[in-house]
C-alpha cells in the first residue's frame, strides 16, 4: 500500500544506535522506503575506527557522502579519504572498512541501496562491541551478526 502524503515527514526513522563511540542514526529505513533505500548519518569521533572487521556485502551497494572531516575508507586495499561534499561508492563485494584518523570528528551520510540491512544490524552489532567495553569485540559473535544480515567478513 502506497503511503499516503499525510504519513510522510522528515527523518520518519530518526533512530540512534550507539556503537562504542560511534554514532549510527537512521533517517530512513526500508520499511519507510518500500525496501529501495537506507540512508542514515554515522558520527565517529577522532581517532576512532571501525570496531566491527572489514568486510564485504553482495546484495547491495553503500554509497557514503562526506560532511564533516575525514574518513578514511579502505575499499580492497586501497585507501580513499572522504571528505565534505565528496561521495564514495562502494562497489557490491568489495571489502571495507574506514578510520578516522584526524584530529576531528565525522559525520558522513550513508546510503545502502537497495535497503538490504537496517537498524536491526546495527542495535546487533552494538549490543556485542558495547559489551566489550573497548576492547576488541567477540569476533565469532560480530561474524555471526554479520553473516545473519547478509555481510560478509573479511578473511
Amino acid at each position: 500500500m502506497a503511503a499516503q502524503t499525510s504519513d510522510v515527514h522528515v527523518n520518519p526513522s530518526d533512530q540512534v544506535i550507539h556503537l562504542g563511540p560511534l554514532a549510527v542514526r537512521f533517517l530512513i529505513t526500508g520499511d519507510d522506503a518500500s525496501g529501495s533505500v537506507a540512508l542514515f548519518e554515522l558520527t565517529v569521533p577522532a581517532a576512532q575506527r571501525l570496531a566491527a572487521p572489514a568486510h564485504s556485502h553482495d546484495h547491495y551497494e553503500e554509497t557514503i557522502y562526506g560532511i564533516e572531516g575525514v574518513l578514511t575508507w579502505t575499499v580492497d586495499g586501497k585507501r580513499i579519504d572522504v571528505g565534505p561534499g565528496q561521495a564514495l561508492c562502494i562497489p557490491r563485494g568489495a571489502v571495507h572498512r574506514f578510520d578516522n584518523g584526524g584530529t576531528q570528528d565525522v559525520k558522513a551520510l550513508c546510503a545502502i541501496t537497495p535497503a538490504a540491512i537496517g537498524p536491526q544490524y546495527f542495535l546487533e552489532s552494538a549490543a556485542v562491541i558495547n559489551t566489550a567495553a573497548g576492547g576488541p569485540p567477540d569476533r565469532v559473535k560480530m561474524a555471526e551478526i554479520m553473516r545473519r544480515h547478509g555481510v560478509t567478513p573479511a578473511p
